[in-house]
């Protein structure tokens, strides 16, 4: 009972820690399109109950509905026919619109009160995770609309795990990654996923210490 309730009340640290375990667990997964479908389908399940959490509205209910539905139906799809670049394309589109509307809802969730929660807390640290989530499946959307627009070295076809490596690398700004937008799309979408880790850091977390500071001079 007490770790259930610990749960509830902490939401975002749930997300977070999953979404931290779902890096670390890719790689013992491989290629396998079962292991990462059955993935895929407990991030989305914890990615909505988390948000729903933090936010419960009948706009938000919906836009679950609308979004997280298909999200699922299309990653077990994905398992199905990997080779096909339309369910490919259509999950990385599904995705990565649910995972942005996710990070939106969360923002608006830390934006809320004027006093610092530890939720609060560990929400800024899910929000960063989900929106590497949503721009590593806008990567995966251009590299399927524009073959060759990432390389690294000889190799232009980058599997998920690669592609969300990329995208902490841009959002942190680290610049760490050895793949490369070659394409002027590709370039067009690092750029914006760069203004946005750099913005989350002066809006986001400068947001919290300013409430922090508030609440101590008060």
């Amino acid at each position: 009972m007490r770790l259930r309730d610990r749960l509830t009340e902490h939401p975002s640290a749930v997300l977070l820690g999953a979404q931290l375990a779902a890096v670390v667990a890719y790689p013992f997964f491989g290629d396998s399109p079962t292991a990462r479908t059955l993935l895929g389908v407990v991030s989305i399940c914890i990615v909505l109950l988390a948000v729903w959490s933090v936010r419960r509205t009948p706009a938000l209910n919906w836009v679950a509905a609308l979004l997280g539905v298909p999200a699922m139906i299309l990653t077990v799809a994905e398992a199905i026919r990997p080779g096909s670049n339309a369910v490919v394309l259509s999950s990385a589109l599904v995705h990565a619109s649910l995972y942005f509307y996710v990070a939106w809802a969360m923002i608006r969730y830390v934006f809320k009160d004027t006093v610092v929660t530890r939720d609060e807390l560990y929400s800024t640290g899910a929000t960063f995770t989900v929106l590497a989530w949503a721009f590593s499946y806008v990567y995966v959307a251009v590299q399927l609309l524009q073959p060759g627009a990432f390389a690294a070295g000889d190799t232009a076809d980058f599997r998920f795990y690669e592609l969300l490596f990329l995208s902490f690398t841009t959002l942190t700004s680290v610049g760490l990654s050895d793949i490369l937008p070659i394409s002027e799309h590709a370039r067009s979408v690092v750029i914006i996923e760069e203004v946005a880790g750099v913005m989350y850091i002066a809006l986001v977390i400068s947001r919290l210490v300013g409430m922090a500071v508030a609440s101590r001079e008060s």
